[in-house]
């Protein structure tokens, strides 16, 4: 009974994984087909001062972040690292209980 779980568990995990993936690039296309209107809107206005690399910076950084997330590259913020967080306000608070019930002589 427990493997059927784990197995559905792990199917969750892998169809969420994969809907994580299939949103990053329906972002991504939607990045590829809009900054071409921005830079034709751009030079059709206003040629004399180049704001669509602002846009285009500023979304293709967040591109780059969404990426990172989605295929679980980025040094921190990660799996390993929310587990280690966990574990240090786990022990930080049970430290902190220990040294309030038995800190008072008095109770």
């Amino acid at each position: 009974m427990e493997n059927n779980f784990t197995e559905t568990v792990r199917y969750y995990d892998a169809q969420k994984k994969v809907k994580e993936i299939r949103v990053f690039y329906e972002h991504l296309t939607v990045y590829a087909l809009c900054n071409p209107i921005v830079v034709v809107v751009n030079y059709m206005t206003s040629p004399e001062y180049l704001w669509w690399i602002w846009s285009v910076m500023g979304w293709g950084i967040a591109i780059i972040l969404h990426g990172l997330k989605v295929f679980s590259l980025p040094p921190f913020f990660n799996k390993k690292w929310e587990q280690k967080k966990i574990q240090e306000i786990l022990e930080k608070e049970n430290k902190q209980r220990l040294e309030n019930s038995h800190g008072n002589k008095f109770e």
